[in-house]
């Protein structure tokens, strides 16, 4: 298999040096994109029982997963819920911001605050050394049920030599923008399933349609 992708490569930059290509498509690029998504939660079902589920899902495709359950401030709940907010660790330093943003990791430095959350989780998918998911959700409790905010963000390479090898092994077990939408509509799936929540998505970017965490798991090439 390794020669066979190796054969392939060479072959491609041949064709490629052929037309006057071979510099652009050598080229490495590290590539981010954001997501989020905010889900309300009706159940009867406590907020453990609806942490749990979702803990539960998130461990299906996140490594390193660290949790925790504030006690609340107020023993009150709220009448509307809270909202995650994003955060740029560097805000307050003007000099190490530029240099980041020049680089292209700006939104690699973003993160998730959880705020007021009844539950918060984070944790991380790593793939080789081409691609990385980072992962919040923080569940917000309210009179009338949860809100589950997710927030991801993808980092991957692309181009370069072995561009090809990569294109070759996304055909077979998803892209790594598919993988992250598993990894989110895991979580909801498992909320679902264990608690019988109904469930609606509020907010989404990129946008999703349909109603895909009551599928019981499309296969990734339905995820586009």
């Amino acid at each position: 298999m390794k020669l066979l992708v190796i054969a392939l490569t060479s072959a491609s930059l041949l064709v490629l040096a052929g037309c006057g290509s071979t510099n652009s498509a050598l080229a490495q690029k590290n590539q981010t994109v954001e997501y989020y998504r905010i889900f309300d939660i009706k159940a009867t079902a406590s907020k453990q029982s609806i942490a749990k589920a979702a803990s539960k899902g998130m461990a299906r495709n996140v490594n390193n997963v660290s949790e925790a359950m504030p006690i609340p401030i107020s023993g009150e709940i709220p009448e509307t819920p809270g909202r995650l907010t994003i955060v740029n660790p560097l805000a307050g330093n003007p000099q190490l911001a530029a240099l980041a943003a020049g680089g292209g990791g700006s939104l690699g430095l973003r993160m998730a605050s959880c705020e007021g959350a009844s539950w918060t989780a984070r944790g991380e998918r790593v793939v080789s050394d081409y691609n990385s998911t980072k992962l919040t959700a923080c569940l917000f409790q309210y009179k009338d049920g949860f809100h589950l905010d997710l927030y991801a963000v993808l980092v991957k390479k692309t181009g370069g030599l072995f561009q090809l090898s990569r294109s070759m092994a996304d055909a077979v077990v998803g892209t790594p923008e598919e993988w992250t939408e598993r990894t989110l509509l895991d979580i909801v799936r498992s909320i679902h399933s264990e608690t019988g929540a109904e469930i609606t998505l509020l907010e989404a970017q990129p946008e999703i349609s349909g109603t895909p965490w009551l599928d019981g798991g499309k296969p990734l090439d339905q995820l586009k």
